[in-house]
């Protein structure tokens, strides 16, 4: 009984579903005999057009293709999630999709420690690099990472730096060892991107 599965009363359950009605769940049935949830309630953002379903389909493969093995799993994953749920017409749509990713250069060294750097942007935390500067010299820094940029030949992480004093780069495969800290950054993300793209426009303009 659904009732004693969710541990709340019948009274409670039967408000709930006509809470669920009044919002526009497609419910059938009364107190007493039964519901059943039409299908389709959880559906409308997931009613893509052609065009959105071959825009989702390219991303993931390249994301499969060209980032690292944790995100390449994630695109695998979002692909199939969505295939469960979408009607069969554009689930075929999904699946015979003849958009392809074509092979591209080797990635660099580095993808390794995308997943760490993910988790430090995530959570606004400082990282402490060991890294390897275009001269070759070993140098220790103090970052805050905000983004990663995915190019064909290296992955760039966009951060401030504290030994800098100012937004730097720094390529993934001339890491060597990194840390990520329990320290915040004392700037929110959304911040410093905003201000960084604004100083890179200006560079570019």
């Amino acid at each position: 009984m659904l009732a004693e599965a969710t541990g709340v009363s019948l009274r409670t359950l039967y408000r709930d579903i006509e809470t669920l009605k009044a919002e526009g769940a497609h419910i059938d049935g009364e107190a007493g005999l039964g519901y059943v949830l039409r299908p389709g309630f959880m559906l409308p953002p997931l009613m893509f057009s052609e065009e959105e379903i071959e825009a989702l389909v390219l991303g993931s493969r390249w994301v499969h293709k060209r980032a690292d093995r944790s995100l390449a799993d994630a695109a695998a994953n979002v692909l199939a999630k969505i295939g469960a749920v979408l009607p069969k017409d554009l689930r075929d749509a999904l699946d015979d999709s003849g958009l392809l990713i074509g092979p591209g250069e080797p990635i660099a060294a580095g993808d390794a420690e995308l997943p760490k750097i993910r988790q430090a942007i995530r959570a606004e935390r400082k990282l402490r690099l060991s890294y390897r500067d275009k001269k070759d010299r070993m140098t220790a820094r103090t970052v805050w990472p905000f983004a990663i940029g995915f190019f064909d030949r290296a992955r760039v992480v966009a951060a401030w730096c504290e030994l800098r004093q100012d937004y730097r780069h720094f390529r993934t495969d001339r890491i060597a060892a990194l840390t990520v800290t329990d320290k915040r950054y004392p700037r929110r993300r959304q911040a410093m991107m905003k201000e960084w793209r604004e100083r890179e426009d200006a560079t570019d303009a």
